[in-house]
C-alpha cells in the first residue's frame, strides 16, 4: 500500500528562508526535497501528516528579531535556521492515516507541535506544553519555505478564504487569545498600546466586541493613522516619550474624553509601555501584555498594588483557530488592509529588508510562493 495519497505534478524546488547566527539572511535549497515531494512521499511522511504547498506567509516581528538580534530571550538562534511561522497553503499529500484532508484542500498552519502527554496538553492549554516544538522558534525551522510536512492536525481547512488571510489567522489567533483572556467586552473602555500588526488586529477585535471608548497608543505617527483609518471610532495618541508614565497616561485618558480604560492590552512588551498602561488603568483595572519584551524590566509595583490592578500575560495561543476561520469567513474581522507589501519568495530578503524598515510604511509583509499545483 502506497505511503501517501498525492495529487499534481510540481516541478519548482523547494527553496526557504535562512538566517544564522551572524545575523545572515538569504533564500536556498531546503528540506524536504524536491524529489521526495514529487514522488508523493514527502520523505515518508509519518503517521497522521500531511505534505502541504506554502502559498502566503507573513513576517512577524520575531521574524525580524531572530534575524536582527539571534534571539528572544532563551530561544537563541545557533545554526542555519528557517524562519517563518505566518502561513496558509494547499494540501499536496497526506498519509493514508489522515482522512478529513485531501490534496487540493486549502489550510492554513498552525505552528506549533506539542506532546499530548504533559499536564497543560491535557488540560486544553496545549500553548503551555513542556515539549513544545513551535515552528520559527529555534532550534525547530519554520514554514518559510515552498513545501513543507506537518501534521494534518494542525491544518485547518480555510475553504474559499484567500490564502493571505490564511495566513493572517496566525496574529489573528494572537489578539484571540488576548481578549479572551483579558476579559474585553461589550461597553469595556479599553487601551491598546502599539499600533503594530498585533496591535492593529487586536484594535479590529476590540471594535467587534463593542469595546468603547478605545484609545490605541504608539510612538509613530504613520502607523496611528493607519488605526485611525481601520477603526475610525478609536481615538489615538502619539506617546510623548519624554513624559513621566504618570504624565502620560493623564494623556491618554484625556484623549478618552476623562474615561480611565478598565483594560490595558499591552501589544508592545517595552518597559515604558508597560508603564504607562499600569498609570492609566482604573483602580481594579487590568494591564494584560500580548506583547514580547526584553528578559527582566522593572514595574510601578506600588502603583498596581495601591491601585489593585491586575498585571497579566500571555504566551502565544490555543484552541484559537476556529473562532478565528469563522470571524474572517463571516466578515465580522477584515484583516486585508493590513497587507502593505507583497514578495516573491525569490525575494524574501528584500522583503525582510522592508518589513524591518521603520522607514517603508510596512504593516504586514507577506511573502508569496506561487508553486504550480
Amino acid at each position: 500500500m502506497s505511503s501517501t495519497t498525492t495529487v499534481e505534478t510540481i516541478s519548482k524546488p523547494n527553496i526557504g528562508v535562512f538566517t544564522n547566527p551572524e545575523h545572515k539572511l538569504w533564500v536556498e535549497e531546503s528540506k524536504p526535497n524536491l524529489d521526495s515531494v514529487k514522488k508523493g512521499k514527502g520523505e515518508d511522511l509519518p503517521e497522521g501528516w500531511v505534505t502541504v504547498a506554502i502559498k502566503s506567509t507573513g513576517i512577524c516581528g520575531s521574524d525580524i528579531h531572530f534575524w536582527h538580534a539571534g534571539a528572544i530571550g532563551p530561544m537563541v538562534v545557533t545554526d542555519n535556521h528557517i524562519l517563518g511561522h505566518e502561513s496558509a497553503g494547499v494540501i499536496l499529500a497526506t498519509h493514508p492515516s489522515v482522512t478529513h484532508l485531501q490534496p487540493g484542500d486549502r489550510v492554513a498552519i498552525e505552528p506549533g507541535l506539542i506532546c499530548n502527554n504533559c499536564e497543560q496538553c491535557l488540560t486544553g492549554r496545549y500553548n503551555g506544553c513542556e515539549k513544545m516544538r513551535f515552528l520559527s522558534t529555534p532550534p525547530v525551522d519554520g514554514l518559510l519555505r515552498r513545501y513543507v510536512n506537518h501534521p494534518a492536525i494542525w491544518c485547518h481547512k480555510i475553504g474559499s478564504m484567500t490564502y493571505e488571510n490564511g495566513a493572517l489567522l496566525e496574529p489573528l489567533s494572537v489578539a484571540l487569545a488576548g481578549m479572551e483572556r483579558s476579559g474585553v467586552s461589550l461597553g469595556d473602555s479599553v487601551l491598546i498600546c502599539g499600533a503594530g500588526p498585533i496591535g492593529l488586529i487586536t484594535l479590529l477585535c476590540c471594535q467587534a466586541a463593542g469595546a468603547c471608548p478605545i484609545v490605541i497608543t504608539d510612538v509613530d505617527e504613520g502607523r496611528l493613522q493607519y488605526a485611525a483609518k481601520l477603526c475610525p471610532r478609536a481615538k489615538t495618541y502619539k506617546v510623548n516619550t519624554t513624559l513621566q508614565p504618570a504624565d502620560c497616561a493623564n494623556e491618554i485618558i484625556a484623549a478618552a474624553n476623562g474615561i480611565k480604560p478598565a483594560i490595558a492590552l499591552e501589544c508592545t512588551g517595552v518597559e515604558s509601555s508597560v508603564a504607562n498602561a499600569i498609570y492609566s488603568v482604573k483602580f481594579g483595572g487590568k494591564v494584560f501584555v500580548i506583547g514580547v519584551g526584553k528578559p527582566n524590566m522593572s514595574v510601578p509595583f506600588m502603583r498596581l498594588s495601591t491601585q489593585e490592578i491586575d498585571l497579566q500575560f500571555q504566551y502565544r495561543y490555543c484552541n484559537t483557530w476556529p473562532r478565528a476561520i469563522r470571524l474572517v469567513q463571516e466578515g465580522v474581522i477584515d484583516m486585508k488592509q493590513l497587507v502593505t507589501h507583497r514578495f516573491d519568495i525569490e525575494d524574501a530578503v528584500k522583503a525582510f529588508e522592508t518589513s524591518g524598515d521603520v522607514k517603508s510604511g510596512a504593516i504586514k509583509v507577506m511573502i508569496q510562493s506561487e508553486v504550480d499545483c
